[in-house]
């Protein structure tokens, strides 16, 4: 599961990518993202049904707490400034590079404040070099 997950994610990502930089520019975004969260709801109920849990549908949703809507809101602000982002012209990439570069560089503080993660020397020199590389790469 350690490799398959990080696959998956891999996978999705360029299918993402692939989909957002091929939506027609003359489509409302916000209708598109509706499709696109129909289709997620609708995948999501089937995988439910094969999905083994201790907990029953009802319980799990009174087990649910601020984090899901903290999650809805931060997807739709993705799936947005993606699609604005190659809209404006963005090539897939390079945007998705810069992108997860600052979003990697901006959650080292974030990892080290919330979760207590370690952050040791050799890792700043790794910064260091994504930093020189966005430079480079948005020369």
């Amino acid at each position: 599961m350690y490799v398959f997950s990080i696959v998956m994610i891999v996978a999705s990502n360029i299918l993402y990518h692939i989909a957002q930089k091929s939506t027609p520019d003359k489509i409302n975004p916000f209708v598109s993202l509706i499709v696109t969260y129909l289709v997620a709801a609708a995948l999501s109920a089937v995988a439910l049904l094969f999905y083994k849990s201790d907990k029953g549908i009802l319980e799990s949703l009174q087990s649910l707490n601020w984090t899901s809507v903290l999650l809805g809101i931060s997807i739709l602000g993705l799936e947005f400034g993606f699609l604005a982002a190659y809209r404006a012209g963005w090539n897939i990439s390079v945007g998705s590079l810069v992108a997860n570069i600052a979003l990697a560089i901006a959650l080292i503080p974030v990892g080290m404040q919330l979760y207590k993660e370690a952050f040791e020397v050799s890792k700043i020199f790794g910064v260091v070099l994504c930093i020189a590389g966005l430079v480079m790469i948005n020369r």
